[in-house]
């Protein structure tokens, strides 16, 4: 009889272990969507972004990029250097005062073929009043803090 008390309370251990442990599904690291779910490819060839979907989606580095059309993430696939944001899709300004702001997807500007997000319109546009050096401290920054996190800074 002590035997089977002491098997089933190893038993019960080990369920309440199991189901005190997330699965992989139910972790929120499992499910980060880049640039705000707008498809990469339209900031480059539309006049304004576009939402991507569901449907069609490819990962690149443990984040999910959504796109409108087959097309799109094809086109994605082929060189996702070309369209990823830069500085990992946070706040341009941010990353050149040595912060990570989550960007607004709809705040973007495109300098020499690359894609910088800014958190708002009132941020953008001190951005914008220098670009180029913004983007130099942005590049000399992003190297310490790219590997941190937002909370660190």
């Amino acid at each position: 009889m002590n035997i089977i008390k002491k098997a089933l309370f190893s038993l019960a251990a080990v369920i309440a272990l199991l189901s005190a442990t997330p699965s992989f599904a139910d972790a929120a690291s499992d499910n980060i969507v880049g640039a705000g779910g707008y498809d990469l490819t339209s900031y480059y060839t539309q006049e304004k972004p576009q939402r991507g979907n569901g449907h069609h989606v490819a990962e690149v580095n443990g984040t999910t990029y959504l796109f409108a059309t087959e097309d799109n993430k094809k086109l994605f696939i082929a060189s996702p250097e070309k369209f990823l944001p830069q500085f990992g899709g946070y706040c341009a300004y941010g990353v050149s005062v040595s912060k990570k702001f989550v960007a607004d997807p709809e705040q973007f500007d495109i300098v020499d073929g690359k894609l910088y997000l800014n958190l708002d319109a009132k941020i953008r546009s001190i951005w914008l009043q220098n670009v180029s050096g913004r983007i130099n401290d942005g590049n000399t920054n992003w190297k310490t803090i790219a590997n941190k996190k937002p909370s660190e800074l």
